[in-house]
């Protein structure tokens, strides 16, 4: 039974040391994982096309006589063969060629290739297409459609079919195991389904495999994401083991607080505040992800939890994705706590010398109570005396393992640091069940009174001055507004040039205004400074980079414009949009594009003017962009699976849920080969 799971690819024809390192390399060691390498799309071989009837651009076999072949020089050397089947005439053209494959084309030599099909100069081409000489009449064409497979360097297409192949037939003597419990039945058998993806016969819809929705493939990725949830799990079980302190309710600290406020908690805002405390107050780690819409308060929950930790002796660490940000957050909480005798301390990568050894000291010596900071507070030589909170901000922007590595940087005694993971991204639920199932999920969703709905507009780029007036009208009446430049290149060198090029060109155009300028190259000091000026309404116009796209709180500011919109995901152009409409006035966004725009990109803005509801707008990004792009580069590690994929496989994941629980509770010896299947060594982070 167990066979086919243990037999080492060494097993297999052709495969020797040095093949087997290659594969060892690409997480491949035995002949199931073989059968698990799944291909990513197919080409129909299972036909030979009449060359006349051969279209531009299709993928075709055909089958000819090689009339001439010669050597052309031109702008490159290349090797040209014309050959003919009766119904018209091809050329193959090669520009890697040797003399041995010169020879071999003689004229009369049969031939059948494979390849794309173009129209060129002399009627139809196939550039470097597969091919080999056709000896008898009869010899068979492939008889099922061919797979590609995804390949690393050193391991050609041919080398992964004839393994796979191999593995194919090991399947046929021996059975995998099913690891699914009974009553996930599914009309799939698994071994039946490996057999047709990798297999799939000449009539199968290419179309539902090319849609990720042939029954085959729903078998796999029903399997795949269960076994991603079983892992996510095991991560919570796992952080959950040591124990974390148990933090008491104080509410006459949080009352003293809320007092303070010029405003009231709103009711969501309270729930959740309340959800908080209960975890807090057990003593195994809280694992809390707290989302909220742009504006809906979740700093001011944070706040609510951090008062807890510190009413009960321990220090609380909050950790933000950038300076701006964590700098933020530095003001916010200075405001609030300090008047409540409350010591906090300062860490960012830019922390040096004796400045960054007395942050150290303090925060090692339980003198700081609450540390605000960004990356840098992963670092080794970062201890505490007692952290019982880690409040990570915009969590998708780190890696799972970096925010679980800050809770064990407390006195090994106390257990783990409880956590609350907080984004303004809302994720929609689908997603939030497979890249976030290892945490309890807390929805803030109602928006604090006093926040005016945005009002969205298109407009292309040719009416530009159209929009330069609007600001010069708007900032005449005494409001503010934000020009945002976005550029596709991450780099800050080019982000900076652009808005220096776009504040010199708005500052010509619009003289009477007190232009800003601030983007991700500026020193802490001026981005303060520049936004200070802002903030206190020195400056009308606030020319930025994409930095500005979180935690940025100006009541005046209603108007936003937004270059370029269609190089961001809804989810950026939403949190920018979100930095306006925070005080009483009618507030206006422009998503100033460039023509002309794809049919995809006119879709994405469209759902901006539609839809202010962030939860709304994130399910639409992702059914128009794909996971990876949704959660943030730095969490698409999470997504990479080898078959199910979203939202193409959402339906699945109720059914998903049910089975992990199910094995969980009932079957818990299948968890682990499972995940051993499925992540092999790629889950690394689940040792944290």
């Amino acid at each position: 039974m167990h066979g086919i799971a243990n037999l080492s690819v060494r097993e297999l024809r052709g495969v020797g040391p040095k093949l087997a390192a290659k594969l060892a390399d690409y997480g491949v060691h035995r002949v199931e994982d073989l059968l698990f390498h799944l291909p990513l799309r197919y080409q129909d071989r299972t036909r030979i096309t009449p060359i006349a009837a051969a279209r531009d651009g299709g993928d075709v076999v055909i089958e000819g006589e090689v009339r001439a072949a010669d050597i052309v020089f031109g702008r490159r050397r290349s090797l040209v063969a014309r050959i003919q089947d009766g119904s018209g005439t091809l050329t193959l053209r090669f520009f890697h060629f040797s003399a041995a494959q010169k020879n071999n084309l003689t004229p009369g030599t049969r031939l059948r290739c494979f390849g794309q099909v173009r129209r060129g100069s002399s009627g139809l081409e196939m550039y470097h297409p597969e091919y080999r000489q056709v000896l008898a009449e009869d010899t068979p064409v492939a008889e099922t459609l061919t797979p590609i497979y995804p390949t690393t360097e050193g391991i050609g297409q041919n080398q992964w079919r004839n393994l796979c192949g191999q593995a194919l037939r090991h399947l046929e003597r021996e059975p995998v195991s099913e690891l699914l419990p009974p009553s996930a039945a599914h009309p799939y058998a698994l071994g039946r389904a490996l057999q047709f993806l990798h297999a799939p016969p000449p009539d199968a819809s290419l179309e539902l495999l090319r849609e990720g929705r042939h029954p085959a493939q729903l078998r796999l990725a029903l399997e795949e994401l269960v076994a991603h949830n079983l892992s996510l799990h095991r991560l919570r079980e796992r952080q959950q083991r040591g124990g974390a302190p148990a933090l008491a309710p104080k509410p006459e600290l949080l009352d003293a607080f809320t007092d303070s406020l010029p405003f009231a908690p709103t009711q969501a805002q309270s729930r959740v505040l309340g959800e908080i405390a209960t975890d807090l107050a057990k003593p195994r780690p809280m694992m809390r992800l707290v989302q909220g819409d742009v504006g809906s308060g979740k700093t001011l929950v944070a706040a609510g939890a951090a008062l807890q930790a510190i009413g009960n002796g321990f220090q609380v660490a909050i950790m933000a994705p950038t300076e701006i940000l964590a700098e933020q957050h530095w003001r916010t909480f200075s405001q609030w706590f300090e008047p409540l005798g409350i010591t906090m301390e300062w860490l960012s990568g830019r922390s040096k010398g004796n400045k960054r050894a007395s942050a150290l000291a303090r925060m090692a010596s339980g003198a700081a109570s609450l540390v605000v900071g960004t990356h840098a507070l992963f670092q080794d030589d970062v201890t505490f005396a007692r952290l019982g909170l880690v409040i990570v901000d915009e969590q998708h922007r780190f890696g799972v393992h970096q925010r679980l590595s800050l809770t064990q940087k407390t006195a090994p005694e106390l257990g783990r640091a409880h956590q609350l993971v907080m984004t303004a991204t809302p994720i929609p639920r689908t997603l939030s069940m497979v890249a976030y199932a290892d945490l309890d999920c807390s929805v803030i969703d109602e928006l604090p009174p006093g926040r005016t709905a945005v009002t969205t507009v298109l407009i292309d780029s040719s009416r530009r001055q159209a929009v330069v007036d609007r600001v010069a009208a708007a900032c005449s009446e005494g409001r503010q507004a934000y020009w945002v430049c976005t550029l596709i290149e991450e780099s800050d060198a080019l982000q900076a040039q652009a808005a220096e090029a776009t504040a010199a060109e708005l500052r010509l155009a619009l003289p009477q205004l007190a232009i800003g300028l601030i983007h991700g190259r500026l020193k802490p000091a001026e981005k303060e400074s520049v936004m200070a000026a802002f903030k206190r309404g020195e400056l009308a116009l606030l020319v930025a980079t994409t930095v500005i796209e979180v935690g940025v709180d100006v009541p005046n500011a209603s108007l936003m414009i937004v270059e370029n919109p269609e190089r961001l995901g809804l989810a950026q152009l939403h949190q920018l949009r979100g930095r306006v409409g925070r005080g009483a006035q009618a507030s206006h966004c422009v998503l100033l594009y460039q023509t002309p725009l794809s049919a995809n990109g006119r879709q994405r803005l469209a759902v901006l003017r539609e839809s202010s509801d962030g939860f709304y707008i994130a399910e639409r990004d992702l059914e128009l962009r794909g996971p990876g792009e949704v959660l943030g580069t730095r969490q698409t590690g999470l997504m990479a699976f080898r078959i199910a994929e979203l939202p193409t496989h959402d339906h699945l994941l109720d059914e998903v849920q049910s089975i992990s629980d199910s094995i969980r509770e009932s079957f818990p010896e299948l968890a682990e080969p499972l995940i051993q299947r499925w992540t092999g060594t790629g889950q690394q982070f689940a040792k944290v």
